[in-house]
């Protein structure tokens, strides 16, 4: 698999527009992620559209979740 230059350059500017954008999303996803994941750990997600009832999600995390997650870790 091949890299295009032009491409990394344009995610990292995004990236750092949206660190700007949202300050402390990254130190809250860096604490989040400073230790590993348990089996068990529960996640949730709430998305609030203008105007709309709050949805919410949340999933318990599985073995296989890890499995993924390690996975794509070692691709980057």
């Amino acid at each position: 698999m091949s890299l295009n230059p032009a491409a990394i350059m344009k995610l990292m500017s995004a990236k750092q527009k949206f660190n700007k954008n949202h300050p402390k999303f990254e130190s809250f996803v860096k604490s989040i992620f400073s230790r590993p994941l348990e089996e068990g750990t529960v996640m949730e997600i709430t998305v609030t559209r203008p105007g709309e009832a709050p949805v919410t999600a949340n999933l318990k995390v599985q073995q296989s979740d890890l499995e993924l997650l390690a996975g794509l870790k070692e691709l980057m």
